[in-house]
């Protein structure tokens, strides 16, 4: 997903906080990835933020293709609501590992 110089700045800034395992460089190639992060650990001010200036779009990106693991059920409900990406009680089911014997 490609992200406008302003977006990119934001993610950098908390790439560092919230992808601490990687080199920012490295974690900025997905920026869903981030998104994703802040999204299911963020603090309050780091969601605004990110909703501000990355926009809902890519917060539905985040969550639409999300991996599993990347996603707490609390948060995984709460912004399948806060987006509007379902009907109550219609939440789908957690991304899920599959492993092929």
């Amino acid at each position: 997903m490609d992200v406008t110089p302003k977006v990119r700045e934001i993610l950098l800034s908390l790439a560092q906080k919230y992808i601490w395992w990687k080199p920012v460089d490295e974690s900025i190639k997905i920026p869903q990835r981030i998104a994703a992060q802040v999204m299911d650990i963020g603090d309050f001010d780091d969601v605004r933020l990110l909703e501000k200036f990355a926009g809902r779009e890519l917060l539905r990106f985040a969550l639409t293709h999300a991996e599993a693991g990347q996603f707490s059920p609390r948060s995984w409900n709460y912004w399948h609501y806060r987006l509007g990406l379902c009907e109550i009680g219609a939440v789908p089911a957690l991304p899920q590992r599959n492993f092929k014997r």
